[in-house]
């Protein structure tokens, strides 16, 4: 191949990831403005006596929308499985864009009663209904259009854009709390985060639409019908559930570092809204440093090894340093905590997604995948809620690394089952 034609190719490949992973940046984003803005949604939309009922109300809906993920999974995945990743991902990206344009236009409770956090539950849930699918079609389709030897680091990339919209969304509380007084923020400034993502999303279509169909798909002659998809599934149970004990590890530490972080410094630490939101946008540039590092390492030294040394590391770790973070909460404390955190995240989820696409039976990817994925968000997407009545039952400021301790065991046991099958390791050869 000429030097003009392969950097062709590589050009034509950076512009399909792009393509490919915009809508992942929009699920995430939107996702994550929810997480920052917990607090001023719960006075608007659950207004309570109780700051600590508002809060868990406001956390709860947050959560519901990861309850809906299983079913998504399912019918949007079969739906991918069966007509093709660049139709099932542009199907995705206009479900989001529906839910982000609900949570962004409610009126609050003081203007419709109970009608209002009603509506926002059921754009939260169309929300997750979607996003139960859109990781597994990014996953999938990346997997597919990888050069040999490099999947891992393809793959990478669809964790890659979350972190990009993490730190886009945290820059942009950043600049809104310079611009408005907390007393704005609160009330009606909250909204502007929403309302930018739904201006993005006609951008996100004019690219999507232009995706071609993974030549691989394209290859395949059969195309399983639900019932198929639905009967390997269920052959394949063992595969899922272990797929989803690993990804109970991703969610949480994910959700714990980056949706929980400006309420658990705000709140529990007792910190600036600012410091907080400065501390989140590290530590999205963080994951996306150790992210593609970590997929490109488990390219060259297998999936295994890295999954096994982070979960040790997580479940070794995690308690000890919150416990020394809430000791003496400073804003350097948290940035050292939260950074070590996203190190562990990160090299983590490098190995683990792309693992997962590689442990599923090609007939049914996209459904497998986003099954185990959505399963085990219906956990760990509640992780703000569960580290909120965790400190609240316990008394214990520490206790959210706890619950990032006992997500690394569960990381630790699937990745042990799923290697230990003769099934699965012969899944794992594609490197």
């Amino acid at each position: 191949m000429s030097t003009a034609s392969h950097a062709s190719s590589s050009e034509s490949k950076v512009r399909t990831v792009f393509r490919v992973v915009s809508g992942n940046f929009l699920e995430m984003y939107d996702f994550m403005v929810y997480g920052y803005y917990a607090s001023a949604i719960a006075r608007t939309y659950f207004p309570s006596n109780n700051a600590f009922a508002s809060l868990m109300l406001s956390l709860s809906v947050f959560g519901a929308g990861f309850l809906v993920r299983p079913l998504g999974a399912i019918v949007l995945g079969a739906y991918i499985d069966h007509h093709g990743r660049r139709k099932g991902l542009i199907v995705t990206l206009g479900l989001m864009a529906l839910g982000t344009l609900t949570v962004a236009l409610i009126p609050g409770y003081a203007t419709i009663g109970v009608l209002a956090p009603a509506l926002v539950l059921c754009g939260r849930l169309l929300q997750g209904f979607s996003a139960g699918a859109e990781l597994g079609g990014v996953s999938v389709y990346l997997s597919e259009i990888a050069t040999k030897g490099n999947k891992g680091f393809y793959v990478s990339w669809q964790s890659g854009s979350q972190q990009v919209a993490v730190v886009f969304a945290a820059l942009f509380g950043v600049l809104l709390h310079r611009i408005l007084p907390v007393e704005d923020m609160t009330s009606w400034g909250w909204r502007i985060p929403f309302i930018v993502g739904c201006c993005i999303v006609p951008f996100l279509f004019l690219i999507r639409r232009s995706l071609q169909e993974t030549e691989e798909f394209a290859r395949k002659k059969h195309r399983p019908s639900i019932g198929e998809i639905l009967a390997s599934m269920v052959q394949n149970w063992v595969i899922v559930l272990g797929g989803m004990g690993m990804v109970i590890m991703t969610t949480v530490s994910f959700y714990m570092i980056t949706a929980y972080t400006p309420t658990f410094g705000k709140e529990v630490l007792k910190l600036s809204e600012i410091d907080t939101f400065v501390v989140t946008v590290c530590i999205g540039l963080s994951n996306l440093f150790w992210l593609p590092v970590s997929g490109a390492v488990s390219d060259r030294i297998g999936r295994r090894p890295v999954l096994l040394v982070f979960t040790i590391l997580t479940i070794l770790s995690a308690y000890p340093s919150v416990q020394w973070l809430v000791a003496d909460p400073s804003f350097g404390r948290l940035l050292m905590v939260e950074l070590w955190l996203s190190f562990l995240y990160g090299c983590y989820n490098g190995a683990m997604v792309v693992a997962l696409t590689e442990v599923m039976p090609v007939e049914v990817r996209t459904a497998g995948f986003s099954l185990a994925y959505s399963l085990a968000t219906t956990i760990g997407g509640f992780t703000p809620a569960i580290s909120t009545w965790l400190i609240h039952m316990s008394g214990n400021k520490a206790a959210p690394g706890a619950w990032m301790g006992v997500a690394g065991i569960c990381g630790l046991i699937a990745t042990l089952v799923l290697y230990r099958s003769a099934e699965a390791r012969n899944q794992y050869k594609t490197v």
